[in-house]
């Protein structure tokens, strides 16, 4: 079991690993040793904690590239329709529009499908 300032150096610990390059290097930020980390590392509690912040992350990440999606988007289509652009570019401009448009079509499909069928599973289980 761990005390509470365990729990607060664990903590430090998370961002640490979240913003050094090796465990070594964020062992020495916080003043612990190597092998303590690593330990921690080894604990589910630990090892849960750490990864929900990673997870966080690279949701955070993920929705920053979203943010930026609408303009690539309008560069792809002003490289599409601008005559001054190679025809071999705007090919695979087009080309690459229409099969993210597809893949688009498809998930959004596949959300429907595994939304219904969620719903299925649940109502079945209720009726159990």
């Amino acid at each position: 079991m761990t005390g509470h300032g365990e729990k607060f150096k664990q903590e430090e610990a998370i961002i640490a690993l979240m913003t050094h390059p090796t465990v070594e290097e964020a062992a020495r930020a916080i003043s612990i040793g190597p092998k303590t980390l690593y330990r921690w590392l080894q604990t589910p509690e630990f090892a849960a904690k750490y990864r929900a912040a990673r997870t966080a992350a690279v949701c955070q990440a993920i929705a920053r590239i979203q943010q930026t999606s609408r303009v690539a988007v309008t560069t792809l289509h002003r490289l599409m329709v601008d005559t001054n652009t190679p025809a071999s570019v705007r090919a695979r401009v087009s080309e690459t529009i229409l099969t993210l448009s597809i893949k688009g079509v498809e998930t959004e499909d596949i959300l429907v499908r595994l939304t219904q069928l969620e719903r299925a599973a649940e109502e079945a289980k209720n009726q159990r």
